[in-house]
């Protein structure tokens, strides 16, 4: 499945004004990454791929339409799977892009390697 491309254009108006943001193909989608850092992605399974602070994302947790990441059979902390259908509302997506692009702006930046 590829990435949706109508959501990932309603990501990018989102994050417009921000600083240091760089789009790239990432897990069969197409990730935005803030210095270097993944916030978020619109996901080649469809919905959104957020990047969480990893002592908070149980809490955003609901197992119905925001689960954690599964990796090769592997949970991956910090990253979550949103469902399309939770961020059909501007709103919604607006409060998840937020918060993937606040915990990419936490860490480090990334230099680029020659």
């Amino acid at each position: 499945m590829a990435y949706d491309h109508e959501l990932a254009d309603r990501i990018r108006e989102l994050i417009a004004g921000e600083e240091g943001v760089a789009e790239q193909r990432m897990f069969g989608g197409l990730a935005f990454l803030i210095n270097g850092n993944m916030s978020v992605a619109a996901s080649g399974q469809g919905g959104l791929l957020v990047r969480t602070n990893p002592e908070e994302s149980d809490a955003l947790v609901d197992d119905d339409r925001v689960r954690p990441m599964v990796m090769r059979g592997r949970e991956m902390r910090g990253w979550l799977t949103v469902d399309a259908e939770a961020v059909d509302d501007s709103s919604q997506l607006q409060l998840w892009v937020a918060r993937g692009v606040s915990y990419a702006r936490s860490l480090p930046a990334k230099t680029k390697r020659r």
